[in-house]
């Protein structure tokens, strides 16, 4: 019997950035969770379609048709951060993206895996008039990310906030990807959610790590010959807007009016899910667009009693949101 397929959806961080192999190339929490899948070992087979850089709307005409056509018992959507580096983010576009990814993977039958990120602002330690606007941008994609995923009862994780996102340990020279030991953690808060849904997992990833972590010695000589332009590729049509929302941030401080950028950001959020509440799903079980109800799938916080050895943290779920623990079987068929 041919083994089931975990099909993995997404960008550098679950391409496995971060997390390199001897001879080159990279591994990744995907890999490491697609071992630990299955009622048997190597029971599951990963099919990796992430690619560096890409945004939510890439995954969804690109990846999305590949991942169908492969007929997969799990898949996993991880994007987004990129989105956020774009001078042309619309929160509503993202949603779209992921709403269309999500139904349709979730009407296949595959058991869907999504997760809050952490803004990038904050991991490259940008100034607070810089940081601010990438951090409301990112809040948004974790609404949204969040909201589709409890709209199509998918695994979701909530990872933005968990103290293991704060050790430096975890992320590898460039702050931007987890670090072998990140990786494998997120591979664990995955498996502890699976497994609180009741779906097959065997014993989880390992924690005991294959190569050296990153140093602080080795972070700074990536910084100085490889970090400023790596961001900078990778942000070249942000920066001048970013520059200007950066003074506008400012202003907005100095009035002590920055709470209408947020309620901006916020209402932005607000319409792009309701947009989704007029779209053809494709799918049944939408209870609301915003996951305020209905939220009958594995929410799962790494935090909770069925995660051991997993970090925990407060809840990055918007306002408003339940907290609903990890409970029944998604439908199911990486």
């Amino acid at each position: 019997m041919s083994p089931a397929r975990f099909v993995a959806l997404g960008d550098s961080l679950t391409e496995g950035l971060g997390d390199p192999v001897p001879g080159g190339g990279w591994r990744g929490w995907a890999a490491l969770l697609a071992g630990a899948l299955g009622e048997r070992p190597g029971g599951v087979e990963l099919v990796n379609l992430a690619r560096s850089g890409a945004l939510a709307a890439e995954l969804a005409e690109r990846q999305l048709p590949a991942a169908r056509a492969l007929g997969p018992r799990f898949a996993s959507l991880v994007v987004g951060a990129n989105d956020t580096l774009r001078a042309a983010f619309a929160i509503e576009r993202v949603a779209a993206a992921l709403d269309r990814a999500h139904g349709a993977l979730s009407a296949d039958g595959a058991v869907v895996l999504t997760a809050c990120l952490p803004d990038p602002g904050r991991m490259l330690g940008l100034p607070a008039p810089l940081a601010r606007p990438l951090a409301r941008r990112m809040r948004a994609v974790n609404t949204v990310v969040h909201a589709v995923s409890a709209r199509y009862q998918g695994v979701h994780l909530h990872l933005a906030e968990h103290p293991w996102v704060a050790e430096r340990a975890c992320w590898s020279v460039d702050r931007l990807h987890p670090s072998e030991r990140g990786h494998r953690l997120l591979a664990r808060g995955f498996h502890a959610a699976l497994a609180a849904a009741g779906l097959p997992v065997g014993p989880p990833p390992a924690l005991t790590l294959d190569g050296p972590p990153p140093t602080r010695a080795g972070s700074a000589r990536w910084m100085a010959t490889r970090g400023t332009r790596w961001v900078a590729d990778r942000c070249t049509d942000l920066l001048p807007g970013l520059l200007g929302l950066a003074l506008q941030e400012c202003r907005h401080g100095v009035a002590g009016s920055g709470r209408l950028l947020d309620a901006a950001a916020d209402q932005a959020t607000r319409t792009a899910l309701a947009a989704l509440d007029g779209a053809d799903h494709g799918s049944t079980g939408s209870d609301g667009a915003d996951g305020s109800e209905g939220m009958n799938g594995a929410d799962h916080r790494p935090d909770s009693p069925d995660a051991p050895d997993s970090p925990g943290g407060p809840d990055d779920a918007p306002p408003g949101k339940t907290a609903a623990t990890a409970k029944g079987a998604a439908t199911m068929t990486g």
